[in-house]
């Protein structure tokens, strides 16, 4: 019996499955990775230390109950104001009382200046009002009186309006005058002091003329305080 013989395979492998050479892995995706790491973590701690801020607020708000003092014109004499030869002449007194309504705030006035408009024009440059002391501390729950005064003459050339609007307060001896108040103060806590605030009071005042005449009687007036 012939021998049968196999055909040729032209070199076909028929033994165990050899897997293809691993290829390697590009080192921008391992890259990109820890960027997403990073940002991920740098982002999660800013929201952490955001919460931790607001928090933290929130507690001192609760506990200390910050409030602005307030600031009233109480009396005001008026003696004169005489408008003639485009030169204003006038003396003023005006009487003030500041109170820090704060149960566990106290305030310290370092410095207080006034300015006094009438019409848009401004009658003096910065005045200093009259504390019991050029610097002092308020404590809590109390008021301190402060007065100051506007006296001499301005240069001030008024147009059509404003004059006519001088002459109705002239009848009525009523004038509306403007006043800003400027303050250098600071705050305490305990034995913490913070740094210098510089906030704002402003009073749109009607001051009757001390006239022999009997004159209209000044209504105290609240002024608004301005931090910013």
């Amino acid at each position: 019996m012939a021998d049968i013989k196999q055909p040729q395979l032209n070199g076909a492998y028929y033994g165990p499955a050899i897997p293809p050479p691993a290829q390697p892995r590009p080192h921008h995706h391992r890259s990109r990775s820890c960027c997403c790491c990073l940002f991920s973590f740098f982002w999660k701690l800013l929201v952490t230390l955001i919460i931790l801020a607001g928090l933290a607020v929130l507690i001192f708000y609760l506990v200390v109950q910050p409030r602005p003092f307030k600031f009233y014109v109480t009396e005001a004499n008026l003696t004169k104001f005489d408008y003639t030869n485009n030169t204003l002449h006038y003396n003023m007194v005006l009487n003030f009382t500041a109170r820090n309504p704060n149960k566990k705030l106290s305030i310290y006035y370092d410095k207080v200046e006034a300015l006094a408009f009438y019409e848009g024009s401004r009658l003096t440059n910065n005045v200093d009002v009259i504390t019991h002391m050029n610097s002092f501390r308020q404590y809590k729950k109390s008021t301190d009186p402060m007065s100051v005064v506007f006296s001499g003459q301005k240069l001030m050339v008024l147009d059509n309006d404003q004059v006519s609007e001088l002459n109705k307060d002239k009848s009525a001896e009523v004038y509306d005058i403007y006043v800003k108040l400027y303050f250098r103060i600071r705050f305490r806590l305990g034995d913490l002091i913070s740094g210098d605030y510089k906030p704002k009071v402003k009073c749109d005042l009607n001051v009757p003329l001390n006239s022999n005449k009997i004159a209209a009687t000044f209504v105290p007036t609240k002024c608004s305080v301005d931090f910013y």
